[in-house]
């Protein structure tokens, strides 16, 4: 049980941190405030989604916590309301592509 929550635990602190450079960048772009931390976030974010495509659109640490608990909760391995675990990555992969706009948009009509 130690080992599941320590997995849940891990595995929600780097959601808090991918959660807010998803943000990072939409608000970058929404208020033209393009700087070197949009592009770290943008990075992250690339680096995150070529993990998941790597993994078949499931996070490794989802794989570790299964070793723990057989739960069909979508929220199992991560501290997360049900809904938003299971809707996370639609959810996220929104924002993220909606920001990616605005600072296209904001690069290509730049003065």
């Amino acid at each position: 049980m130690k080992s599941l929550f320590a997995v849940k635990l891990v595995h929600t602190i780097i959601w808090v941190v991918m959660a807010c450079a998803t943000f990072y960048i939409f608000f970058s772009g929404l208020l033209n405030q393009i700087t070197f931390l949009t592009w770290i976030a943008t990075a992250l974010i690339v680096g995150e989604g070529i993990v998941l495509l790597f993994y078949k659109w499931s996070c490794p640490l989802t794989g570790v916590a299964r070793k723990y608990s057989v739960s069909t909760k979508e929220n199992f391995d991560i501290f997360l309301p049900n809904w938003l675990a299971k809707y996370n990555k639609a959810i996220f992969t929104t924002i993220f592509i909606a920001g990616l706009l605005l600072i296209i948009i904001r690069k290509l009509t730049a003065d």
